[in-house]
């Protein structure tokens, strides 16, 4: 991978309807050329909705969500499907459940983040302000690396130690 590849990034949580669709869209209008971010879960939302409040977080946050809909991995698991630089979990049970056989082998990782949609709003009304701007912080930190630290087994490597951030 060089600076003239873009590299493709898969995100997965288990419904794919809060962290792993603000990952989505974070990195897509934050990296450029550079990436480009894709997200799913085993358990999608039946109806391909995100949750409301998500939607709401990133256009206040001034995140482009035209588009974002809650995907399941086996969308990306295909012979067909983009290839895969990079898949990284968002929640401690997608990083425990057997994922498919990603085609190429690509790097993996898991950044730890709680769901929003299961934490106590009423005690917190922006817990999906604070979620949004936990993911961007790793975000911002994948996108600041040099194109060098990108080759697959660096990127493995990176991509670990900013879930450890």
């Amino acid at each position: 991978m060089t600076s003239s590849h873009t590299t493709n990034v898969l995100f997965i949580c288990n419904s794919n309807a809060a962290r792993s669709l603000m990952a989505e869209a974070l990195l897509n209008q934050l990296a450029g050329e550079r990436f480009h971010a894709y997200s799913a879960g085993s358990t999608p939302a039946p109806d391909g909705q995100p949750d409301p409040r998500t939607l709401k977080v990133l256009q206040e946050g001034g995140i482009a969500t035209e588009g974002l809909r809650s995907k399941s991995w086996g969308e990306f698991a295909s012979a067909s499907a983009p290839s895969m630089d990079l898949i990284v979990t968002l929640c401690d049970e997608a990083a425990g459940e057997t994922c498919p056989v990603w085609p190429g082998r690509p790097a993996t990782a898991h950044w730890s983040h709680p769901d929003p949609r299961a934490l106590d709003a009423q005690r917190d009304p922006d817990v999906f302000v604070h979620a949004m701007y936990a993911i961007r912080r790793h975000i911002d930190l994948l996108v600041a690396l040099p194109d060098a630290r990108i080759e697959h087994l660096v990127l493995e490597s990176e991509a670990a130690r900013i879930g450890k951030s």
